[in-house]
């Protein structure tokens, strides 16, 4: 059930993150930088709201490369979606061969010692 928990928080603050991060190249492109950065940190305040306590209960069972390299996963998880549908941009091979490059970092640091 933690590990299930910690999953969903980190979907859920990773799409927050997504659109901090990335959203203004599309809505403010225009706008003054100042507007775009204060936009971003009002939608970060969202994401750790989730993220920190997802990271608290991921750490109950996880170990922290354990923890980061999950939250990598998702992160890029959350970004193709993201990246397709609402920045309109295409993927290309080297994409999925960065992606099977994180499986296998999921493999070996999940694999016991």
């Amino acid at each position: 059930m933690t590990l299930a928990k910690t999953i969903f928080l980190l979907i859920l603050s990773n799409v927050f993150m997504t659109f901090a991060w990335y959203a203004h190249l599309k809505n403010l492109r225009t706008a003054p930088l100042i507007v775009a950065i204060l936009a971003s940190w009002g939608i970060a305040f969202f994401e750790y709201m989730i993220q920190v306590p997802a990271n608290r209960i991921g750490y109950s069972a996880l170990t922290l490369p354990q923890l980061k390299i999950l939250q990598e996963v998702i992160t890029l998880t959350v970004f193709i979606p993201f990246a397709l549908f609402y920045m309109k941009e295409s993927l290309t091979w080297n994409h999925l061969f960065a992606a099977i490059c994180l499986l296998g970092a999921v493999y070996f640091i999940f694999k016991p010692q």
